[in-house]
């Protein structure tokens, strides 16, 4: 507080002077307090006078623009550079989030590529696996028909020459048959040409 330092010896040694217009009265002590107790009032509250009202207006604007400064200097540039590392990091964060779903989209978008690849191979590969099996079943089919077809021909040239055979057997058969009737019946040799012109003529 601001105050004369005559207004206080002419308050402790209790002259009366009058005081400079601009001087804040002073305060009295306790001891002052209970020596004038019996004449005198006792002062209000200090911070309840209207006498200093100035002055403890003066210290709050004093006193806040010291807790301003305080607070813009220190505590607010760290509380500045929390939010913004935190603000950095959530949005650091919500990037790579970002990016991740982007990666599970394009690894979707190619698993599902590679899937109708290797769907469509597989459709191939089947379609050609049953052109190719069939492709040798009609190899097959044919290389047996041909077989068989050799077979048969060769089972036909057999019976063809079994054929020939016995009928050449049954004319032989037939011949010595003729024979031996006319030689019973006749009691003479007959000549073997005559017997197989004979015998032919009646087989056409």
């Amino acid at each position: 507080m601001f105050v004369t330092q005559a207004l206080a010896q002419d308050h402790t040694t209790g002259t009366d002077h009058s005081a400079p217009p601009n001087a804040v009265p002073v305060m009295p002590t306790n001891a002052e307090t209970v020596a004038h107790e019996g004449g005198h009032e006792s002062a209000p509250f200090p911070p309840m006078n209207p006498e200093y009202f100035a002055s403890q207006l003066l210290w709050l604007a004093i006193t806040f623009g010291v807790f301003y400064y305080v607070l813009s200097k220190t505590i607010m540039p760290r509380i500045a550079e929390i939010l913004e590392n935190r603000q950095g990091r959530i949005t650091t964060d919500l990037e790579a989030a970002e990016r991740m779903r982007a990666d599970a989209d394009e690894a979707q978008a190619a698993y599902e590529q590679e899937l109708a690849s290797a769907r469509e191979n597989s459709h191939r590969i089947a379609i050609q696996a049953r052109d190719a099996a069939r492709t040798d079943a009609d190899a097959q089919r044919k290389r047996i028909e041909a077989e068989l077809d050799g077979r048969l021909e060769s089972a036909q040239a057999r019976i063809e020459d079994i054929k020939a055979k016995a009928l050449a057997d049954v004319d032989a058969i037939a011949e010595d048959a003729t024979d031996a009737i006319l030689t019973e019946l006749t009691g003479q040799q007959v000549p073997r040409e005559d017997v197989s012109r004979a015998v032919r003529s009646v087989r056409a």
